[in-house]
């Protein structure tokens, strides 16, 4: 492989990294969804991903193969993304409908089942949330009080001064944060969904009653990880159908 060939390939990974399963918040990459990723001599990007089982949603398959899709078309040497899943009892028709470009309604039709933007707006403000319950939890560890948390702005989180762990939880959350409101320097860190002011009084039975949405959410993961495990070798990547005769391969 070409030097060249090598940054593509780390570049396309890269762009998939930040794609994210709807459901749990996790990393495409990290849950070891792909399995293939290469770049053929016309500077086509070709996709293979699988899911934990032969049943997962039709609507969370195609949200997740839209995105890599997106985020990998977005890199400027890239002519065309082919994205497909393999092993799935929808897989020919979610191939079918990504190869030509359609969204999940045109793809299914009147099984479509709801929209596909509602859908990806509902799971990332649960992101949002989960992401929110964490790093409160670390602050409030932290020796942080419910009273300066509810207060702080976004200006004055970003300059706290925190370990390793908090620093992590403090990006991931800050990542979501333009889900439910505006970014601004001045404006309150923390909100609910809905854009409310959190009160101090009620900030340990919010964080409560957000950390029981987290608590299913891991368990789902732990469970897709370890239905992953055993359902695939893990080591041999899955090799997509439409295959270029030429290009450079990653597994």
């Amino acid at each position: 492989m070409t030097p060249q060939g090598s940054a593509r390939i780390d570049e396309v990974w890269a762009c998939l990294a930040g794609v994210m399963d709807p459901e749990l918040d996790e990393s495409v990459t990290e849950l070891n969804f792909i399995t293939a990723v290469r770049v053929d001599a016309g500077d086509r990007v070709h996709i293979g991903f699988r899911l934990p089982t032969y049943w997962c949603a039709a609507n969370f398959s195609f949200l997740m193969a839209d995105d890599m899709r997106q985020v990998v078309a977005a890199l400027p040497w890239v002519t065309h993304v082919d994205v497909e899943l393999g092993e799935h009892m929808y897989a020919d028709t979610i191939n079918a409908g990504l190869a030509k470009g359609l969204s999940f309604q045109e793809t299914f039709g009147k099984e479509a089942d709801g929209d596909l933007d509602e859908l990806r707006q509902t799971f990332l403000i649960k992101a949002f949330q989960r992401r929110q319950v964490a790093l409160l939890n670390h602050l409030l560890a932290a020796g942080h009080s419910a009273e300066g948390l509810v207060a702080i702005s976004l200006d004055e989180l970003g300059a706290l001064e925190l370990d390793s762990e908090g620093n992590r939880l403090r990006q991931r959350y800050l990542d979501r944060r333009g889900v439910v409101g505006p970014v601004r320097a001045d404006v309150q860190a923390f909100i609910t969904a809905e854009g409310a002011r959190l009160q101090p009084d009620g900030l340990t039975s919010y964080v409560s009653k957000l950390r029981r949405v987290g608590v299913n959410a891991e368990f789902n993961s732990a469970l897709c990880r370890g239905l992953l495990s055993v359902r695939f070798d893990l080591d041999t990547p899955f090799v997509p159908k439409s295959k270029a005769n030429a290009g450079h391969v990653s597994p």
